[in-house]
């Protein structure tokens, strides 16, 4: 995984005035390694129907679509992944409810971490990074100090790390010099923005990610 995993969040879009078909579309088009719905104010129907109607663009796009949360529900769409919580169901039983769908795990400190990479996941998401305002009730922000031990022990056990939490076009790069990928909601989302626009910027944050990582993999 390289570069911008793009999370589409429900709430966050329709308090901005976006449709969420038009925000995946504008996301898709830059290419991300993966798509993720949010979409906890939701029915469970809601969000299938949802993920039903992302998941043909996400094939044609080449690009992985992750359900949150709802192992069933991604099972249930032919989503590609589902992404966990602390408080969700753990990774052994997931993959026993619907073996064919690959898992990411939340953690947000090193121990959580370290139980997380003992597991085997797909990838492991690390944070808040940075002060985030798109989740309800975050957890402590972690800082890049934190970010860089964990992407060092993801790097040592071969399995990818997303950093999550606060990250905009701005600190992509300092972020990206440690791990290179990182999952973005707000700042790919201005109030009103076109389509084009909100490619355009999903597409520089995932450069500025790429770029930074393989540029610290030259130096190393």
């Amino acid at each position: 995984m390289r570069g911008l995993y793009a999370i589409l969040d429900v709430t966050f879009a329709r308090a901005k005035q976006v449709e969420e078909l038009a925000l995946a579309r504008a996301l898709l088009a830059a290419e991300p390694c993966a798509l993720q719905l949010r979409a906890k104010d939701l029915s469970a129907r809601e969000v299938l129907e949802l993920l039903r109607r992302l998941r043909p663009l996400c094939q044609r796009a080449g690009v992985p679509l992750v359900a949150n949360d709802r192992v069933d529900l991604a099972a249930l769409a032919g989503c590609d992944m589902v992404h966990v919580g602390q408080e969700d169901l753990p990774h052994d039983l997931v993959s026993r409810i619907a073996p064919s769908v690959a898992v990411g795990v939340s953690t947000h400190d090193l121990a959580q971490l370290e139980r997380a990479l003992a597991a085997r996941p797909r990838y492991v998401a690390y944070g808040p990074v940075f002060a985030t305002t798109t989740k309800r009730n975050p957890d402590p922000v972690v800082g890049l100090d934190d970010l860089r031990t964990a992407a060092d022990l993801a790097r040592r056990a071969r399995i990818p790390l997303v950093a999550i939490g606060g990250i905009t076009l701005e600190r992509a790069p300092e972020v990206g010099r440690l791990t290179p990928v990182a999952a973005v909601i707000g700042d790919v989302l201005a109030a009103g923005a076109s389509e084009s626009s909100i490619t355009a910027r999903a597409r520089a944050l995932g450069s500025a990610l790429a770029g930074s990582s393989r540029m610290a993999e030259a130096l190393s």
